[in-house]
């Protein structure tokens, strides 16, 4: 190698594969098994960000909880770095399990609660995922009427027969069911009504940056008029500015959620609460 340059030694492939491709795929290898030894040393939580009404941005309709997975040393693993790689395999589905496990602890553990889980619907043929639903309705009944279970667009229509099967099952237990993503484009029109949806979360790519673009407040518009239709409750996702927020209000959509209410967060009031009154 004497006498290349950097610039050379750069472009020399490693097994087949450019020096920047190699270390991407390291880094994809490394963060797989931190999540894979995550789940087996039960290295996982909620973090809950609320879900406002917008007719009274102080009140609070719900919380989404989202799954968060923790390295050796206790930090996160952005969800970004490996929820696209797992939602075929089996690391998914115990992802999904453990999404709705924390979910229903935090359900049992404080009655005022109400919280959204995401899940993929490959989850519903699952049997730890069916298995862990079914327990904790057999023991606490009543947990289903505070309980929302997210399903994206694109989830839902690869398995929309089965989809629609589910919600018919579990709806008279009280579960509510939020199709994510509404408008990302997967949704075959003629299946809109026979899933049944209580909820539609408006696709943030609609909502980000909305006062000024008179496009998407156009899509908006005629996404939230949909749901209405079929008497939906909307929501619009990844409110950022107070504009937005505004907007969004006047175009009618019941709920609002996104970073400039609050992020999501693994210590929630009611968890503080309980930690100082421990404490006193």
């Amino acid at each position: 190698m004497r006498g290349k340059t950097k610039r050379q030694m750069a472009d020399i492939p490693v097994g087949g594969l450019s020096p920047l491709d190699h270390a991407v795929s390291i880094q994809s290898s490394d963060t797989m098994k931190i999540v894979k030894d995550a789940i087996s040393h039960g290295q996982t939580m909620l973090a809950f960000q609320p879900v406002m009404r917008s007719g009274s941005r102080d009140t609070i309709g719900f919380y989404e909880g989202l799954i968060r997975v923790l390295d050796p040393t206790g930090r996160v693993v952005p969800a970004r770095e490996f929820m696209g790689r797992i939602e075929d395999t089996e690391t998914g589905r115990e992802i999904d399990v453990l999404a709705l496990r924390h979910g229903l602890r935090s359900l049992k553990a404080n009655p005022k609660l109400r919280l959204s889980i995401n899940m993929s619907a490959r989850s519903i043929g699952y049997r730890p995922w069916m298995g862990c639903l079914n327990r904790f309705l057999r023991e606490t009944p009543q947990i289903g009427e505070r309980l929302i279970l997210e399903i994206t667009e694109s989830s839902a229509m690869m398995v929309p027969e089965l989809v629609i099967d589910f919600i018919q099952r579990l709806q008279p237990k009280g579960i509510c069911f939020a199709l994510d993503d509404f408008g990302s484009g997967q949704m075959a029109i003629k299946y809109f009504s026979e899933f049944d949806f209580d909820i539609v979360k408006i696709d943030g790519r609609f909502i980000r940056g909305l006062s000024g673009s008179p496009d998407q407040q156009a899509i908006t518009r005629a996404l939230n008029a949909v749901a209405r239709e079929f008497g939906m409750l909307t929501i619009a996702e990844s409110i950022e500015n107070e504009q937005d927020a505004n907007l969004a209000t006047q175009i009618g959509i019941d709920c609002l959620q996104g970073y400039y209410f609050a992020a999501p967060t693994t210590q929630p009031e009611w968890l503080i609460d309980k930690n100082s009154k421990k404490r006193a």
